[in-house]
């Protein structure tokens, strides 16, 4: 990287970039190589631990992109296919799970209710995926027709997670170990269990509160796996990136369908939504994407293969606004 974009860089992350402020973490891989790796600020302030390349960040949703990976692979493996329906992994499900298939909780396009607003009140202790199952199963209805449109469905991502499980006779971290993370050499990254499992090199979520900077690190949804439970760093999501490329863990085809606008439609201008992944066109060329927000991290990946291009921030600030950061990045080294 040249000097002149190294300054360019590091001046798009100055906010981040202080002495006492949670950070972020970036990278961009240009030709299967980094151009850039950097860290800046802390991630943990009160044992002022900077943010580094090899820092853990929760990713959000930036998770849903491994789930629908492990679906995919059981796919290929011909342990389940996209077109199977609820009752046959649920049989206790309501009727309405009748007519949603694999293919429709991938998509976003299920119309299963939000669980986040099913969440009995006074809740404390963390959901379960199985907890969002249960929350499900009091339900009489989905919200519309499942196909007949996108709604985004943290709901129908904690269900593809029970689904793997239950095909697989694994546990969801279990599976993404040694399906996804071992073959990758992803050493770092974790489909984290509080109790269960330890988070190395973890960064600490934060948020702007009345006093300044507060811990905002878990909340009741955190415990669900599926949807936004893992953590991983820049280092191993470069390697997750360069096996987008390959047959490492399905085969192209596979992946193509993965990076298909099956939903036409998506919550994004201009984007339509693939097996874990925004898709759409950016200057005629294929961009694939995925963003991440939950209590204290904001994280975001941006693909665009026909370039070789690859974009990866994550932060341990709540709704940081790193979309224009994105942007700019992907200008500096188109």
């Amino acid at each position: 990287m040249s000097q002149t974009n190294e300054k360019a860089v590091d001046a798009l992350f100055h906010d981040f970039d202080q002495a006492d402020a949670p950070g972020a973490a970036v990278m961009v891989i240009k030709e299967g190589k980094p151009l850039v790796a950097k860290g800046y600020g802390l991630a943990d302030l009160e044992k002022k631990i900077p943010c580094t390349t090899n820092t853990n960040f929760r990713l959000a949703s930036v998770t849903k992109q491994f789930t629908a990976m492990a679906v995919l692979i059981l796919a290929e493996q011909g342990k389940l296919s996209l077109e199977d329906h609820l009752p046959k992994f649920f049989p206790e499900f309501p009727a309405y799970g009748k007519t949603i298939s694999l293919d429709h909780l991938l998509t976003h396009t299920s119309g299963l209710p939000d669980y986040e607003d099913h969440i009995p009140d006074g809740t404390v202790i963390p959901l379960s995926d199985r907890d969002v199952l249960f929350i499900l199963r009091q339900q009489s209805k989905t919200d519309f027709p499942p196909g007949a449109q996108f709604h985004y469905s943290n709901s129908a991502y904690a269900l593809l997670a029970l689904i793997v499980e239950s095909v697989s006779g694994k546990t969801f971290p279990a599976f993404v170990k040694e399906k996804i993370f071992n073959p990758l050499g992803m050493t770092n990254s974790i489909v984290y269990v509080a109790g269960l499992s330890c988070v190395s090199n973890r960064a600490y979520g934060y948020v702007n509160g009345t006093s300044g900077l507060e811990l905002s690190d878990q909340s009741v949804t955190s415990a669900v796996l599926g949807d936004g439970g893992i953590y991983s760093s820049v280092a191993d999501l470069f390697k997750w990136d360069l096996a987008l490329y390959t047959e490492k863990l399905i085969s192209l085809k596979m992946l193509a369908d993965a990076f298909t606008a099956h939903s036409s439609q998506s919550d994004f201008k201009d984007s339509g939504y693939g097996y874990g992944w925004y898709v759409g066109n950016f200057r005629d060329t294929e961009h694939i994407w995925h963003y991440g927000g939950t209590c204290g991290f904001s994280t975001r990946i941006e693909r665009f293969p026909g370039r070789r291009l690859s974009v990866i921030v994550l932060t341990n600030r709540r709704n940081a606004e790193i979309s224009p950061i994105v942007e700019k990045l992907v200008e500096l080294f188109w």
